[in-house]
């Protein structure tokens, strides 16, 4: 296809609904959301580029996701609407690939939420972690092993459910209807978050991978970080943990007795030694009774956000700029992403054409014009050895890259400048996202409005790489904080 004709490519309908903004992606995928505008509906629509590269085996494991995913049906279980392909050796006006059309999660990433090195309290933990025990079990009751749990696979529907996503790692192990299970033998999923067993080069059963995943996924929600960087002795965090020697130090010493059994339990060494997740479920933990499940989903989101805000986070991700009406309650208008937890998650921003979704707490507002801001925050990722590729500008209306930036500001007037990064945390995790920069006014307040949003790794790295920057020399003094807001 000739780089003119690939130019006027658009992407096609998928059951009614129209792509228009891309919120996010991974490796070797791209997210945007959808929206039917007839019936005034929206989703997400993951979007896998397809050529005439592509592999038989890339295929199969593309058609293996979207035979398990859509069967799949549970409330806390990303919901899978429909698919369609468009081939590349088609004739059609649209980008080839393939088009998975899915419930939008407005609550937006789980870890996103989680004040890095910090964490979680226990009744948050238990009221989102049984929540993934009662989807894993189901999913697990169908045959399925999900292989690649871990914080970005977590998300929060508008009403702060949790669901599982992301089943591009998936095995069946056994048929539906039978006891029969087979072994699997792949190597895949993240370092941090893998049982030992899959280093291994013989076939590992399928289920106890999945409940060390969980009990990493619980460690991490507790102490807002992953307990080490890979299963092996190559690791000294791991190899202290083999020998007993981590659980006198920070911060294995903050978990109660109760928590502390229930997370050794799932990660023990031998697979046939492990809980499973019956055991989880019936764990003294768990059955213990949830004190949010009666509450409001606005007491769900303070509990949710508390390290968030006592970090100052918070302060920095809504600095009291939006409208406010006399009860003191975001004024959210006709939104499809706003409910009651969206809206106390503060997941909209007060932006140039007012108040919108921004499903991300990575942001913050700057007193200084983008063009002033942007190589300040060059030099910062700089500074913390993040590369970047030069800044475009995009149409606001159209969402399409624009020219470079080279200095000439006006190409960059009115238009939203977008920046993409990327890294290797302290675990050595890969992580890749944009740094998007735009002006706003807005009562009497003049600067730029930044939003950083991960496309690639661990949220909790990615959280900690904004605060880095906002904390930069550079950067920090134009950064607004939040002013303690008087009632009339």
């Amino acid at each position: 296809m000739s780089q003119s004709s690939s130019s006027k490519l658009r992407f096609p309908k998928v059951a009614g609904y129209q792509l228009v903004k891309r919120i996010g992606g991974g490796g070797f995928s791209t997210v945007y959301r959808a929206v039917n505008f007839d019936e005034h509906r929206v989703a997400a629509c993951k979007m896998v580029t397809l050529t005439l590269e592509t592999t038989k085996q890339a295929r199969k494991t593309l058609d293996r996701e979207i035979r398990v995913h859509s069967a799949l049906k549970h409330e806390n279980v990303l919901e899978f609407i429909t698919a369609i392909c468009v081939e590349p050796d088609e004739d059609l006006p649209y980008y080839p690939g393939l088009y998975m059309l899915l419930e939008l999660a407005a609550g937006g990433d789980l870890f996103d939420k989680i004040a890095p090195d910090v964490g979680v309290g226990e009744e948050i933990a238990h009221y989102y972690f049984t929540q993934l025990v009662d989807g894993l079990t189901y999913i697990h009751e169908q045959g399925v092993c999900h292989r690649d749990l871990k914080p970005e696979n977590l998300l929060l529907d508008a009403a702060g459910t949790l669901k599982i996503c992301d089943f591009g790692l998936c095995s069946v192990y056994r048929l539906k209807g039978t006891n029969k299970t087979r072994r699997l033998c792949e190597l895949c999923g993240s370092l941090p978050y893998v049982a030992p067993e899959m280093s291994q080069t013989v076939p590992y059963a399928a289920e106890p991978v999945d409940v060390w995943g969980c009990g990493i996924i619980l460690f991490t929600m507790l102490a807002g970080n992953t307990p080490w960087d890979e299963p092996t002795k190559k690791s000294y965090e791991y190899s202290q943990y083999l020998h007993g020697l981590c659980f006198d130090a920070d911060p294995w010493t903050r978990f109660d007795r109760g928590v502390l059994s229930l997370i050794t339990g799932m990660l023990a060494v031998e697979p046939t030694e492990r809980m499973t997740l019956a055991e989880v479920a019936a764990h003294p933990w768990m059955i213990q009774p949830s004190q949010l499940v009666h509450k409001g989903p606005a007491t769900l989101a303070a509990h949710l956000t508390a390290s968030l805000r006592e970090s100052g986070d918070l302060d920095i991700a809504d600095p009291n700029l939006e409208s406010v009406d006399r009860d003191g309650d975001l004024v959210m208008g006709q939104n499809a992403h706003a409910s009651q937890f969206t809206q106390s998650l503060q997941l909209f921003s007060q932006t140039q054409a007012g108040t919108r979704y921004t499903p991300v707490l990575t942001r913050f507002y700057a007193a200084i014009d983008p063009l002033i801001l942007l190589p300040l925050i060059q030099d910062a990722l700089t500074e913390l050895k993040v590369k970047w590729k030069p800044a475009v500008a995009v149409d606001l209306n159209s969402g399409d890259d624009g020219e470079t930036n080279n200095g000439d500001g006006d190409k960059f007037k009115e238009k939203l400048i977008r920046m993409r990064i990327g890294g290797y945390d302290r675990r050595r995790l890969l992580f890749k996202g944009w740094v998007e920069l735009e002006h706003f006014t807005y009562n009497g307040t003049e600067g730029t409005f930044c939003v950083m949003q991960r496309d690639q790794g661990n949220p909790i790295s990615w959280r900690q790489l904004w605060k880095s920057v906002i904390m930069s020399p550079g950067v920090e003094p134009y950064v607004l904080r939040k002013r303690a807001y008087k009632k009339e």
